[in-house]
């Protein structure tokens, strides 16, 4: 979980912190999330921000309570953070890289290269 970035409250970067760790598949669907207590003693955090940051989740259908157990994943929940970040892809990085890519008079066929030159480079 990123809890370093300070331009954005800490609730919000639990919550982004466990989006992140269901995208990646640490934590899988229907699988229980550490306890609201663990996650505040890990962090070093209050516990009222841990649950306003789990109530976030809530809200977005990221996650359900078990009433006495505890916060599981939802069903759906990949496909809808999947859903949800690739909203915000082309503003947060496409466009900052064209704008970026424009200073340095990259040409549109330069771009394209770099970036299956670099695609190839991973192994999913």
């Amino acid at each position: 979980m990123n809890v370093i970035n300070e331009n954005i409250p800490i609730f919000a970067r639990i919550a982004e912190g466990i989006k992140d760790h269901i995208l990646s598949g640490d934590i899988k669907e229907d699988e229980q999330l550490a306890s609201t207590t663990q996650i505040s003693k890990e962090y070093d955090i209050n516990i009222a921000t841990v649950n306003k940051g789990i109530n976030v989740l809530v809200s977005e259908g990221i996650v359900y309570k078990k009433r006495g157990i505890g916060m599981f994943v939802a069903q759906g929940a990949v496909d809808k953070l999947i859903e949800e970040r690739r909203k915000s892809f082309k503003e947060r990085y496409v466009l900052a890289t064209l704008e970026e890519a424009k200073r340095l008079r990259y040409t549109a066929e330069e771009l394209q290269q770099m970036v299956a030159d670099v695609y190839k480079s991973f192994k999913s």
